[in-house]
């Protein structure tokens, strides 16, 4: 490639790092959104977060057709391919983070009893600790940190830990107070959303350390949650 174009290329690879970048930023302020809408139990808040889902979509449109564009005009190679390529694929996992945000919100109006049940206390530490891998991941990306994706995965062990803590507890609460099922079937499933949370970053990570690399990251143990994946 010419100079002009290496420099155009540059550019629009620029432009495909700052839209994961805001992709990011927009997923992890609706994890955030989210358990605050719950824990408040702000309806409000909660339909601002489901209605925000759109943008993410919007963005990962952008993205697709950014990195399309990239691979058919500039034929990228070796390294610059893996990163317009997995630019593309964390774009789709930012999505879907994004829709487990967008569940969690739906069913703050489903909790509004919930505030007497002792599990809900322990859903923002663990939003907390999902939404820090995710920016991590994302931080990993923008400087093609390989150590830094390669820990992240580490970290998914907190997330099922609290998962299956709060599955043993839900469940307690149910059999001791019958008529709380339904509250605190959604709070399982909320737990749930956070936990899949956990693993999409664990999955971003093995994009960002190949892109970074050229290699696969090696297979993690991974830990059986109560209700299976």
């Amino acid at each position: 490639m010419n100079e002009h174009t290496v420099k155009v290329f540059d550019d629009e690879l620029g432009q495909l790092r700052g839209l994961i970048a805001q992709m990011g930023g927009l997923a992890e302020a609706a994890i955030e959104g989210a358990i605050q809408a719950l824990v408040r139990h702000d309806l409000e808040a909660a339909a601002e977060v489901v209605q925000g889902d759109k943008r993410i979509d919007a963005l990962e449109s952008e993205v697709e057709r950014l990195a399309v564009q990239l691979i058919a005009l500039r034929a990228p190679m070796a390294d610059d391919l893996r990163e317009v390529v997995a630019g593309m694929k964390i774009a789709n996992v930012l999505e879907r983070v994004g829709d487990h945000a967008k569940n969690i919100a739906k069913r703050v109006v489903e909790v509004e009893q919930a505030n007497h049940i002792e599990p809900l206390s322990v859903l923002p530490a663990m939003a907390t600790v999902a939404s820090d891998m995710l920016h991590d991941v994302l931080d990993a990306f923008a400087a093609r940190d390989a150590e830094l994706a390669a820990s992240i995965g580490e970290r998914d062990r907190a997330v099922d830990d609290f998962y299956n803590s709060l599955f043993r507890a839900l469940v307690t609460f149910m059999m001791e107070n019958p008529k709380s099922i339904t509250q605190a079937t959604h709070l399982l499933f909320i737990a749930k959303n956070l936990e899949r949370i956990g693993d999409q970053a664990t999955n971003l990570a093995e994009m960002v350390y190949y892109a970074a690399t050229g290699e696969q990251l090696g297979e993690r143990d991974r830990m059986d949650t109560i209700s299976g994946k």
